[in-house]
């Protein structure tokens, strides 16, 4: 057999659901299922996960895949009249044979292009036409990017609005030993207090109990600092020039929130608690181990009129963590280019 690693390759995943392999030459992967246009592995050189996907996700639609990178289109959670996360992560995407050119400053070949378009189902629902096209590309240095690109296709002259979110699950050693840096200062909508908007005032965000917010205005780069696993996570986002500033959506996770609810404190970090065991596609102690750092456009949705395009884009990288005193230093990282 070649040695030559295959870095575009078509095969079947769970429940036989066709996915795609990404592979870059230096030995980091992808997989791309065309069910949701779903990213659900990314993995470095070393073959170590770097998304969380539950271990009792079900991979049966029209049910969305729990974990990786669902995309939220054309609602974010339950911030307007649609299913919650919108439909595209429920639907049968294809892969598109005849993308437009995609600017790129990357000679890598480990990249799929992906399109969905409205069924007559989709039209009933949310009655417009648009073309959605997804490229998911591993860069030399294994760093991950996913580029959307929204085309209002509607033939009646209507405008249309939505909103959008990448919404990751980062694999994670302990929620309790993560930090994520660069949302300091900035303003929040906490979404365990009806959406009241406050301030943040750490120096980090720490996980001690449930956390949903949605930080607003965000800069271009945030960090997830592991310390157990002495490493890394940076999302980098951009290309809303249209649509102001990207928001970022925060959640310690489903099942801590699920947990903390009405439960006494002695049983917040028990996994094995009847609420956690009451979500099918969720195993009982998996919160520890994922975050989700989503970028977004929640506060301000986007509107394009027929023949406007939106791009939206995020890149993740790993790197290793830097020590001084004990406590991790992103401060290169978030400096850094």
């Amino acid at each position: 057999m070649s040695s030559e690693r295959v870095p575009v390759e078509l095969s079947k995943g769970v429940n036989g659901l066709e996915k795609i392999i990404l592979r870059e030459t230096r030995g980091s992967s992808a997989e791309v299922y065309l069910y949701g246009g779903h990213v659900t592995s990314w993995k470095n050189e070393h073959g170590e996960e770097l998304l969380f996907v539950s271990s009792k996700a079900l991979f049966k639609p029209p049910k969305a895949i729990r974990g990786g990178i669902p995309i939220c289109f054309p609602q974010f959670s339950n911030h307007g009249p649609l299913e919650p996360h919108g439909f595209a992560r429920n639907k049968l995407w294809s892969i598109d044979t005849d993308p437009p050119a995609f600017p790129t400053n990357s000679s890598s070949k480990a990249y799929i292009d992906l399109i969905l378009k409205p069924s007559e189902e989709d039209m009933k629902i949310w009655p417009h036409s648009y073309e959605f096209r997804l490229r998911v590309a591993l860069g030399p240095g294994g760093d991950l990017m996913l580029t959307s690109r929204i085309r209002n296709t509607n033939t009646d002259g209507k405008p249309f609005t939505f909103t959008f979110a990448y919404h990751t699950y980062f694999s994670v050693s302990d929620i309790s030993e993560v930090r994520v840096e660069g949302l300091e200062t900035l303003d929040y909508l906490d979404n365990l207090l009806n959406k009241q908007r406050f301030t943040e005032q750490g120096d980090a965000i720490t996980f001690e109990a449930e956390v949903d917010k949605i930080y607003l205005s965000t800069p271009t780069k945030i960090a997830i600092l592991d310390h157990e696993k002495k490493r890394t996570l940076v999302l980098r986002k951009d290309g809303l020039p249209d649509a102001g500033e990207v928001d970022i959506a925060i959640s310690g996770s489903i099942c801590m929130y699920e947990m903390q609810k009405n439960i006494p404190p002695k049983m917040v970090w028990n996994p094995w608690d009847k609420k956690a065991k009451a979500m099918a596609d969720f195993g009982d102690d998996e919160y520890k181990h994922m975050l989700c750092v989503e970028a977004a456009a929640i506060e301000k949705p986007i509107t394009l009129k027929p023949g406007e395009e939106w791009r939206g884009r995020q890149e993740l990288s790993a790197v290793p963590s830097s020590y001084c005193s004990g406590q991790l230093d992103p401060r290169r990282v978030l400096q850094g280019s």
